[in-house]
């Protein structure tokens, strides 16, 4: 049995979810998201994000290396974020793909830009412990060390028991629904098609 109530503890919980987007960045120190795979082929791109004369900042995707002519030649009026501390465009790789959320009990899709976590799932995916990691759910921790910079941590778990007919339905209504996580890569919506 719980110690707080539904409500209580929704109350406590950080908003990890907006839009679609499972956002790592948003979970506390030392909390965990438990997720479901719904596909084993990711999508691979580099991103930069670009602010506009207003603020407003918006991520840009390429599905391949982009130069630093390709990348001014996309952001229009936008300015590229640097770097910490300057010294050039902050473009990295990055991963997508479409999860299923247990908290949300919803698809949505996870971006991982940071090295060491796509390593852990690259390692992971290639262990035969594990097999098809569709099968497998996996559990996402934030750890903030001492020089308050974020790691992040994933281990693999059974399958959450009696659940997999739940994640079916969800995935099944959101690919009838039209979801494409390529439209990512021309900063489209995944989930609909515009």
């Amino acid at each position: 049995m719980a110690f707080l109530s539904k409500s209580a503890a929704a109350a406590i919980k950080p908003a990890t979810a907006q839009g679609g987007y499972l956002q790592l960045n948003k979970l506390n120190d030392g909390e965990s998201v438990r997720l479901a795979l719904l596909s084993d082929e990711p999508l691979e791109f580099y991103e930069c994000w670009g602010q506009s004369p207003d603020g407003a900042l918006k991520p840009f995707r390429f599905d391949y290396e982009p130069t630093t002519e390709d990348i001014n030649a996309e952001l229009g009026d936008f300015v590229v974020r640097e770097k910490i501390g300057g010294g050039g465009i902050d473009l990295k790789f990055a991963i997508a793909l479409p999860i299923y959320n247990f908290e949300t009990n919803s698809v949505q899709v996870l971006s991982i830009t940071q090295k060491g976590l796509i390593r852990e799932l690259d390692s992971i995916s290639q262990s035969d412990d594990y097999g098809d990691l569709l099968e497998w759910d996996l559990m996402i921790t934030k750890i903030v060390g001492a020089n308050l910079i974020p790691n992040y941590k994933m281990i693999p778990c059974p399958r959450k028991k009696a659940s997999q007919a739940a994640i079916d339905a969800a995935w099944s209504q959101a690919k009838a629904g039209g979801f494409d996580i390529s439209r990512l890569i021309a900063g489209g919506n995944p989930f609909k098609a515009s």
